[in-house]
C-alpha cells in the first residue's frame, strides 16, 4: 500500500456522481490527469466549508470535477462562477454540471478569464486558479483586485511535478518558468499571506491582508 492509498482510505469518500465523472473523464478526455481527483476534491470542499464564501471564482473548469467539489461546500446562497477557455470542452462538461445536485450554485462560462472576469464586475471571497500556467501572474493580479479583504486564492500546480527545482531537466520550459515567476512574486508580495502545500502537484493558499 502506498501513502496515497492509505490517505484515500482514511478521508471522506467522494460521491457516486463524482466517481462516475472521474471515470468518464479518463475514458473520454485527452488529459484526465488534469482533473482534481478524490483527495484534492475533498480538500477543496473542506476549504470552502471552512471559509464559507458567498461568491467563488474558478479559472479552469476542465471536466467540472473541482467545480462540483467547490459547489458542494458552498453555504446557502453561495455561487460559483467557473470559466473554461477551451470551447471544445463544453459538450462534455456542461451536462455534468447541469445534471448535478449543485446546478443552481454554478454559473459556467466559456472564454478567456482575463476578458470575462472584468466584464462580470463582481468581487469574490475565494478564487481557485487552475488555468493556463503561463498566465498565472496575470490571473493573480486580476483576481486580487477583485478579492474581498480577508479573501483567499488557491493556486493549483505550483510545484509543477518538481519542475520548479533548478536542477530539474524541464526547469527551463515556458510553463515552468511562468510558475516559478508566479511563486517568486507571491512569496515577495506583502499584500498577502501565503503557504504552499505539497499536495498532489502543489497548492498555494493565499490570503489577502486587511
Amino acid at each position: 500500500m502506498t501513502i496515497d492509498e492509505y490517505i484515500l482510505q482514511h478521508i471522506d469518500e467522494e460521491s457516486d456522481y463524482l466517481k462516475a465523472l472521474y471515470r468518464d473523464t479518463h475514458v473520454k478526455l485527452l488529459y484526465p490527469r488534469m482533473a482534481s481527483g478524490h483527495l484534492q476534491g475533498r480538500m477543496l470542499k473542506m476549504f470552502v466549508s471552512m471559509i464559507r464564501p458567498r461568491r467563488v471564482l474558478e479559472i479552469g473548469t476542465y471536466s467540472g470535477y473541482s467545480a462540483l467539489c467547490i459547489a458542494e461546500g458552498l453555504p446557502e446562497g453561495g455561487m460559483l462562477h467557473t470559466i473554461e477557455i477551451n470551447d471544445e470542452q463544453e459538450d462534455f462538461t456542461r451536462p455534468w454540471l447541469e445534471g448535478s445536485d449543485y446546478a443552481d450554485k454554478i454559473k459556467f462560462y466559456i472564454g478567456d478569464a482575463l476578458e470575462l472576469v472584468p466584464r462580470l464586475d463582481l468581487t469574490f471571497d475565494l478564487a481557485f486558479i487552475d488555468g493556463d500556467k503561463r498566465k498565472y501572474a496575470d490571473y493573480y493580479e486580476m483576481v486580487l483586485a477583485r478579492l474581498s479583504v480577508g479573501g483567499y486564492i488557491i493556486a493549483d500546480n505550483t510545484l509543477w511535478d518538481g519542475h520548479v527545482l533548478e536542477e530539474h531537466p524541464h526547469a527551463s520550459d515556458r510553463q515552468t518558468i511562468c510558475i516559478k515567476e508566479f511563486n517568486d512574486f507571491v512569496a515577495r508580495d506583502g499584500r498577502v499571506e501565503k503557504v504552499i502545500l505539497p499536495l498532489r502537484d502543489g497548492l498555494t493558499i493565499i490570503r489577502k491582508r486587511s
